[in-house]
């Protein structure tokens, strides 16, 4: 019988300040593992702390060669046990976050998109990446669809308590619907037996549906299947989907809700990256170059005696 660890007053205290603010399981593993490497670095428990010991903290995390999404992380959940747990609002406010540097998300171009799809190890694989691109879906909320999430009359998918705690619905193309159906006929049957059709996982898994990391070793099957050699994830779909449809015209506030951002500027960063928007603006010194002056300069590179 193996002997559980316990856990410290402190750490009781902030799983359950976390729990009454209903984050996100994931928030709450990242806060508590954030807090265990302050409080080993820091060598006691974290409510001894002061605020010198804070700045070296954070000194030593730029100087471990953290990055900087990593350190803002780290910070993040030291801070929630300052601010919240132990209600130090001395210590929080030592606390600093660095501006992260903007990057342009990786997109596939449409071929690109076209070969991993074609290329994909099964037709699980190719059900859920057809979903994740065709819905502009991300990996947790196609490995989350239960069947009655399908509405087939409207043709449209119900995302149910997304990031943000916030219901959404997007398009159902036929062509998804008829790979689902295939999918739905072909699936293993005996781990769900006992639970009502409309409830069940699309994408079942051995304990409950597909986790997020076996998708991404489909994805990555599929990707090297294709000979990509860019570096992509499983999110450069849902990025994908996002710039081809701005690049076919769609209004940005649809493609906003259709992927579920809180904020406008969230979804304008896919015009950076919509190479064919861009190939199609016409640059200012195009009407300093008149007719009469491209005749001229045409003129002026014929060889002599022609």
């Amino acid at each position: 019988m193996s002997e559980t660890t316990p856990v410290s007053p402190l750490r009781q205290r902030m799983i359950e300040d976390m729990t009454a603010r209903k984050l996100d399981p994931q928030t709450q593993r990242g806060h508590l593992y954030s807090c265990k490497r302050f409080a080993d670095w820091l060598g006691r428990s974290p409510d001894k702390a002061t605020a010198e010991d804070l700045r070296l903290f954070q000194l030593h995390l730029v100087e471990s060669g953290a990055s900087i999404c990593n350190r803002n992380r780290i910070v993040t959940g030291v801070r929630f046990l300052f601010r919240v747990t132990l209600r130090r609002y001395d210590l929080a406010s030592e606390t600093w976050h660095i501006k992260e540097p903007q990057k342009l998300p990786p997109v596939l171009s449409p071929e690109e998109i076209r070969r991993v799809l074609t290329l994909a190890t099964s037709l699980k694989a190719r059900a859920m990446l057809s979903v994740a691109y065709g819905c502009g879906l991300r990996a947790g909320e196609v490995t989350r669809l239960r069947v009655c999430d399908i509405d087939s009359d409207q043709m449209i998918i119900r995302v149910v308590q997304s990031k943000g705690r916030k219901d959404r619905n997007v398009m159902l193309p036929p062509e998804i619907l008829d790979l689902l159906r295939q999918w739905w006929k072909a699936r293993p049957k005996r781990r769900d037996a006992g639970v009502a059709p409309q409830q069940r996982w699309l994408f079942p898994g051995r304990d409950g549906h597909l986790t997020t990391r076996q998708f991404g070793r489909l994805f990555k099957d599929a990707a090297k299947a294709a000979g990509l050699r860019k570096a992509v994830s499983l999110h450069t779909l849902r990025h994908s989907f996002a710039t081809h449809l701005l690049e076919d015209g769609k209004d940005i506030r649809l493609i906003q809700a259709l992927l579920g951002h809180e904020k406008l500027d969230t979804t304008a960063r896919y015009t950076r990256v919509a190479t064919g928007l861009i190939a199609k603006v016409e640059s200012p010194i195009a009407r300093l170059i008149t007719p009469r002056h491209r005749q001229a300069t045409r003129n002026l590179e014929k060889p002599p005696g022609r």
